[in-house]
């Protein structure tokens, strides 16, 4: 690359105020000595044990009291309110702790991305599978007759629509969610906002709110395989496990595109891949 060229980049591209972490090792086992990796793993396990208390109570108190009437309970919007006003939450007290993912398919689309080793990401998804079971746990300990008759609040496939319709619902619904997290989480963006501290967990929250009001009919919106499989492990009838595949495969490809997209368009690194090429003088 000429002198003349570097100088015109650097005046159409002034010094960054802001700096990206690097990257995390593919493999760490280093993390399994230090106490803040088990810190992580609890804060991981306890928030998707209260996402999934709340949100399940939920699914469960407005289908019980719509049953009789109609217009009772909080309704779709308030289910969908639950589950993004939990994330909300949830992300904004562990974010400092384990990154408040709470969710694998979160989890996997950092772990493209390198922002976390694949050893705390397995650990995360571990985590967060065991905390979704016993968070709805909770819920069948305290309304045992409900639960086992009100579907559990485990994900299905709605009447109506296909598989690949549902599978679809869940790739778009996660791709939505994963692009928020990674844009909330931006080094740039993080730079620019530092003044606003509740702004990465605040489009998150609403981010799984508006996806609920769209894919509630289609999938009871699982985006997130924890949730879907704590519930299908706690209620374990066979229709919660039919179609339980749509919920694991359609999450981690909507996080892969969603990681390819923002890293590879939106962050340049496929353009200055190519760039790095082209100046390279042996290629």
């Amino acid at each position: 690359m000429s002198k003349e060229v570097m100088s015109e980049m650097a005046e159409h591209h002034p010094a960054k105020d802001y700096k990206d972490p690097p990257l995390s090792p593919l493999l760490d086992w280093n993390e399994l000595r230090r106490w803040s990796f088990y810190r992580a793993l609890i804060a991981e396990f306890v928030a998707t044990l209260l996402f999934l208390y709340v949100t399940v109570a939920t699914v469960i108190g407005h289908k019980s009291q719509s049953a009789s009437d109609s217009c009772s309970g909080v309704g779709l919007l308030g289910i969908a309110w639950s589950f993004g006003g939990m994330i909300f939450i949830l992300v904004y007290c562990t974010a400092g702790i384990s990154g408040g993912h709470i969710n694998p398919a979160v989890t996997f689309g950092l772990f493209l991305a390198r922002k976390v080793s694949l050893v705390r990401a397995v650990g995360y998804m571990v985590a967060q599978c065991l905390g979704a079971i016993c968070g709805v746990g909770f819920v069948k300990a305290f309304m045992k007759h409900k639960y086992n008759s009100l579907g559990g609040g485990a994900n299905l496939v709605g009447s109506g629509y296909s598989n690949g319709t549902a599978l679809g619902a869940e790739i778009i619904g996660t791709f939505v969610l994963v692009y928020t997290v990674f844009s909330a989480t931006d080094p740039k963006r993080k730079a620019r906002d530092s003044h606003v501290p509740v702004l990465a967990p605040l489009p998150i929250g609403f981010a799984v709110f508006v996806v609920h009001l769209a894919t509630i009919p289609i999938t009871g919106t699982g985006i997130n395989p924890a949730r879907s499989f704590g519930a299908a492990v706690i209620y374990n009838q066979h229709k919660a496990w039919d179609d339980h595949w749509i919920f694991w495969v359609g999450p981690f490809v909507g996080s892969l595109a969603a990681a390819t997209y923002h890293q590879a368009v939106l962050r340049g690194a496929a353009a200055k891949a190519f760039a790095s090429f082209r100046s390279d003088p042996h290629n």
